[in-house]
């Protein structure tokens, strides 16, 4: 009697998904960095457009898996590869566009993330459960950071002399600077770029300051 075929099992909507955030990943940028170096609307690959407001499973296009995938360097065979991968060893961490980091709403009192409006990246494990991950915009960061890298910052852990730092300010500006200095009563940062000025806070003005742990460069 002849051996019956193995069944090929379907794809499913959370394989393709997972497979192009490790596509991202790999990239090193966030599903919305990946979209805005393909050509398309930053919001394509965002969680929140993976479902319909009905319920109704959204699948990629294969126009923009095709442009997902040139704009990566990476082939079909590549993707293919990263829909059979198990689970990785990284964790996913809150994220949002550095921007969006100064308004209100996406953090308390603490400096830890909360609220809507966040998306979702995966990124190198860290022991702090509060971590969370910034995409950065614009130049201003240059040449520490580019348009497009995501940085970790971690709220709980240490920070030293010569960290770099996020720090948010209580009249809500937000900004990625090195700790030059700190005392009880002033904080002294220098600027990543040489052509923005350094800053120094007094103690009042600082709502929260926290480690950069980890940067896609």
């Amino acid at each position: 009697m002849a051996k019956q075929p193995k069944a090929t099992r379907p794809l499913t909507h959370a394989q393709v998904w997972a497979a192009l955030d490790r596509l991202a990943e790999r990239a090193g940028l966030s599903p919305s960095g990946l979209a805005k170096q393909s050509g398309l609307d930053p919001t394509t690959f965002n969680k929140s457009k993976r479902v319909t407001g009905d319920g109704r499973e959204r699948w990629p296009s294969t126009e923009s898996l095709s442009k997902a995938l040139a704009a990566s360097n990476a082939s079909m065979e590549t993707f293919v590869q990263l829909l059979g991968d198990g689970a990785r060893g990284g964790q996913s961490v809150p994220l949002i566009g550095f921007a969006q980091a100064g308004a209100g709403g996406y953090f308390d009192d603490s400096g830890f993330p909360a609220g809507k409006g966040w998306d979702e990246v995966a990124l190198p494990a860290t022991s702090d459960e509060h971590a969370y991950a910034l995409e950065i915009e614009g130049d201003s960061m240059k040449p520490a950071y580019r348009e497009g890298d995501i940085i970790v910052v971690s709220p709980a852990t240490a920070i030293r002399r010569g960290d770099r730092v996020v720090v948010r300010t209580t009249g809500g500006e937000v900004m990625v600077k090195e700790l030059r200095r700190r005392t009880a009563k002033m904080l002294e940062l220098a600027s990543l770029n040489p052509e923005h000025p350094d800053r120094m806070l007094d103690v009042e003005e600082v709502a929260w300051i926290a480690r950069v742990v980890w940067a896609s460069q």
